[in-house]
């Protein structure tokens, strides 16, 4: 019987002189870099009626979105919450690492509802528009996780099992990471990318996005150690915190799917007047 893999990879990917460039750092540039080509092509196919200008403004507001959100959302949720009156500071150590999807998300939509108030579109054509490009940032951090050896899993038998060196015990575990990378990342791209070729009602996109990533990331969490400083909530061995901030999404998802049967199908917008 072959040995598990052992995922003992060097975080550090290169170095530029005194600074190192980690690969959890080089998998969010890469997640940057991809939206912006997919969302300038998506663009020209008339998906959403504005400039290259605009555009990269909405990827701009975006991308300090999933910061500020991620980085302000795990610190409230996950962290210890003394923080605040006795290191305050540690907000913006993001190099320490902690960072949070379900803020991210939030720090998203509120710069695409501002965005698409100066626009003047409508905040769902604009979260339609970005929804199937999310995945690829989603898969691109959960590789940088299991690259990093962080958020394994749970002890397991499986062939597949893997041994995460910083876990507390050598036990082989499942490899978590790459099951989201797999899910949040690959099948919902795949998903939004087809779905999305051709115009679509209004919150259908948008609907699928939250109802996908809240039941994938709900089912995860089962095979996934929680955050050792939540552990499990209310006395159980099963309800996450990730769990329970997936259920919203989920809701959501499910509500805007059915007001999507209601909604307008918007024509594709002529693009050499945008351009």
């Amino acid at each position: 019987m072959s040995q598990p893999f052992v995922v003992d990879i060097n975080p550090v990917a290169f170095h530029l002189g005194p600074i190192q460039v980690h690969w959890y750092g080089l998998m969010y540039l890469l997640g940057f870099f991809f939206v912006a080509v997919l969302g300038e092509y998506r663009r020209r196919r008339g998906r959403l009626p504005v400039s290259r200008d605009a555009l990269g403004d909405l990827l701009f507001y975006g991308m300090l979105g999933v910061i500020v959100g991620g980085r302000v959302w795990y610190m409230l949720f996950y962290a210890d919450i003394d923080w605040i009156w006795t290191a305050p500071q540690t907000l913006f150590k993001v190099w320490d690492g902690g960072m949070s999807f379900h803020g991210g998300l939030l720090g998203v939509l509120a710069a695409g509802w501002w965005w698409s108030r100066k626009q003047r579109l409508h905040f769902f054509d604009t979260v339609d528009f970005v929804a199937p490009l999310v995945p690829i940032g989603l898969g691109l951090g959960r590789l940088g996780n299991f690259i990093n050896g962080e958020l394994w899993g749970k002890p397991s038998d499986v062939s597949w099992a893997m041994i995460f060196p910083h876990a507390p015990d050598r036990l082989p575990r499942h490899p978590s990471q790459l099951y989201e990378m797999l899910l949040e990342g690959l099948v919902m791209f795949v998903v939004l990318w087809l779905v999305s070729l051709k115009p679509r009602p209004r919150y259908l996109v948008s609907g699928l996005f939250a109802l996908l990533y809240g039941c994938f990331r709900f089912a995860v969490e089962f095979v996934r150690v929680p955050d050792v400083q939540l552990g499990y909530l209310f006395g159980t061995q099963w309800v996450t915190m990730g769990q329970m901030q997936s259920l919203p999404l989920i809701a959501v998802g499910l509500v805007l799917i059915a007001l999507s049967r209601r909604a307008p199908t918007l024509p594709l917008a002529p693009v050499a007047a945008k351009a």
